[in-house]
């Protein structure tokens, strides 16, 4: 039992980490791309400037967003936050949305749909992120990308698995994305996925 899960283990999270390397090598970074204080990560998401992705910023990172013109800010973490994260925002002069997505996993079509009014209203340029401006802000730049008609999906994940690996749900959910639907990946492979991913979450929490 043991040596099965790490053999599937091996091959999952190799691979993945395999193909995000290959992508990150063989894909240039987005026009626009820059390094900002407190933001790790950072890039443009189209090719208007509305939308912008990165890790969760410090401090000083929403300041700089602030600083830059962005207006409004999505936060699509699910983790339990303090009350001096979550105001860290506001105190920058930002507009916040949240839209909690747990690590590891991909949005429900209402989250998508939400997302893609949030950046259409909004009366400047947006920022997504989640933890690390990754898997969860990865897939819903995906879905923004792929369900506005800007990019195919095939584009979407190459660009997402070069910024670092996703989970295999996420993968899967990206590549099946098209502009009339965003889909759940099946059970069997959201299984598969979380024990692949299983040791990652955990060693997150520490």
């Amino acid at each position: 039992m043991a040596l099965g899960y790490l053999a599937l283990w091996a091959t999952g999270a190799l691979g993945i980490l395999a193909v995000s390397y290959w992508a990150r090598e063989e894909t240039p970074a987005p026009a626009g791309t820059r390094t900002v204080q407190g933001v790790h990560n950072f890039q443009p998401v189209d090719t208007e400037g509305r939308l912008w992705r990165g890790a969760a910023p410090s401090p000083a990172g929403y300041r700089a967003l602030a600083g830059m013109g962005i207006t409004t800010v999505v936060d699509l973490r699910a983790e339990d936050l303090s009350a001096a994260q979550l105001a860290e925002p506001a105190k920058a002069g930002l507009d916040v949305v949240r839209l909690p997505i747990r690590d590891g996993q991909t949005p429900k079509s209402a989250q998508v749909q939400r997302f893609l009014e949030v950046v259409a209203r909004s009366s400047g340029p947006v920022f997504v992120h989640c933890g690390a401006g990754v898997g969860r802000t990865g897939t819903m730049a995906a879905a923004y990308l792929v369900k506005t008609g800007e990019r195919s999906s095939t584009w979407a994940v190459r660009r997402n698995l070069a910024v670092g690996p996703p989970s295999i749900e996420q993968i899967y959910y990206g590549l099946n994305l098209s502009p009339n639907k965003a889909e759940q990946p099946p059970l069997s492979v959201v299984a598969i996925s979380r024990l692949v991913d299983a040791p990652r979450r955990m060693a997150s929490w520490f």
